[in-house]
């Protein structure tokens, strides 16, 4: 998921003096070099902060869709997991993963990032459950043969930190068998358009909403050592469908009355007027 940080999005130029964050093109090799870098750098700060809530101490895991709260075992939206192939792209330190192997499937998790996996690793290590297999690699590479799943998700994972997102709509295409399902969870597209702040500040549109320059995070000599890219539900609908996948859901959660927790810019102000998160339910046709 997103990381936390003092982003000025809302009000950077679109070409910002060097080590300043704003937006700017990044190729998919910069982007993958930034996200591995950032996730190996920021991962024990992302733990401490969030490990809680995302099951990562939970004994066989737990899969937690988005902040806000959509959990896998009451909304079902991968199906019967019993027997069947996962691979989870994006698996961070690997709970959702987790939890789907105690659930009695065959899970892959893959991940850019060691230092997140080095976290899943531990966890695995520490449980007495069924343990998935653990994989580094970039998503815009799945390193799998043809139709090797029955079933792929992302919680978070990947896809928004990806410079070629319809590449990896095709990857993903290509490793799912035949009536095989991809599920995936982004921001929702619409929070572009608002600066990254959980407040009142948080509610005034000031980002066009067209502008598809990722935003990025620079070190003093314009190396990018974050970046985040934008897509439309337009463009998401469209890389799908040229994938040759099937749209068949776009799930935008409610925001729980339960949850009081911020997380970045998400938060129960934001949440109860306009949606954070959406979540593209997908097949591969038979």
């Amino acid at each position: 998921m997103s990381a936390d940080s003092d982003r000025v999005s809302a009000e950077s130029p679109i070409s910002p003096p060097t080590g300043a964050p704003g937006r700017r093109k990044v190729d998919s090799r910069a982007s993958e070099r930034a996200s591995r870098s950032w996730w190996d750098t920021d991962s024990d700060e992302y733990h401490r902060t969030h490990g809680e809530f995302l099951g990562v101490r939970s004994p066989l895991g737990e899969f937690v869709w988005c902040p806000e709260g959509l959990h896998e075992g009451d909304v079902h939206l991968l199906g019967d997991v019993v027997g069947k192939s996962i691979l989870e792209i994006g698996c961070g330190s690997a709970p959702c993963s987790r939890w789907l192997a105690s659930h009695g499937a065959r899970a892959v998790g893959l991940d850019i990032s060691m230092g997140m996996l080095a976290h899943g690793r531990r966890a695995v290590s520490a449980s007495t459950g069924p343990a998935p297999s653990l994989v580094q690699a970039s998503a815009e590479v799945l390193p799998f043969a043809d139709a090797t799943f029955d079933l792929a998700c992302s919680a978070f994972g990947a896809v928004p930190f990806v410079a070629d997102s319809a590449g990896v709509m095709r990857e993903v295409h290509r490793v799912l068998r035949p009536g095989g399902r991809w599920v995936f969870a982004v921001n929702h597209p619409m929070r572009w358009v608002f600066p990254d702040d959980p407040g009142p500040a948080g509610l005034t549109a000031t980002i066009p909403y067209f502008d598809r320059t990722p935003y990025a995070e620079f070190d003093p000599d314009g190396v990018a050592t974050y970046v985040e890219h934008h897509r439309t539900i337009g463009d998401r609908v469209r890389e799908i469908v040229g994938a040759g996948l099937i749209l068949t859901d776009i799930v935008e959660p409610d925001w729980p009355e339960w949850l009081d927790r911020e997380w970045g810019q998400w938060s129960p102000l934001r949440g109860q007027i306009f949606p954070g998160t959406a979540i593209f339910c997908c097949e591969k046709p038979r």
